[in-house]
């Protein structure tokens, strides 16, 4: 692959400024357009373009294997918790005002859908990024 400086250079900009918009796109999903499902392929995007400028040996060692799967487990983990809490007063799986009910604590299920948000987006953006690395393994490079 050809070294481009003006690539590598835009890309280095621009993934900071994505990934900030990705997590936007999550944050703001509950009241408008977006969610944690948009918001994890933007950010997944980031990686991909970072893929293209600097190739995916470099980006795989700075973001391995091992976080993509540490980062999925902990996005359905914080899906399923909080699922599952909304369970035990009562209420039905992500019912969130059987928790905020229960908890006597006003608008707190504004901040539960904010992290299931967050959850979704990280599992997401580990899941895009992984099926990214599959598909632009070019067999040796796996780790």
């Amino acid at each position: 692959m050809r070294k481009n400086v003006i690539v590598k250079t835009i890309s280095r900009f621009s993934v900071p400024f994505i990934q900030v918009f990705a997590l936007y796109v999550i944050v703001h999903g509950a009241l408008g357009a977006g969610g944690g499902f948009q918001g994890g392929v933007v950010f997944a995007a980031s990686f991909i373009l970072m893929i293209i400028a600097f190739g995916l040996t470099c980006v795989r060692q700075r973001f391995s294997y091992k976080w993509i799967v540490a980062l999925s487990a902990l996005g359905i983990t914080i899906y399923a918790t909080i699922g599952l809490l909304c369970l035990i007063p009562g209420g039905s799986y992500l019912g969130y005002g059987s928790i905020e009910t229960a908890l006597g604590i006003p608008h707190l299920h504004g901040y539960l859908i904010d992290a299931v948000e967050v959850g979704i987006g990280i599992t997401v953006m580990a899941t895009m990024t992984s099926i990214i690395y599959d598909m632009s393994d070019r067999g040796g490079e796996s780790s």
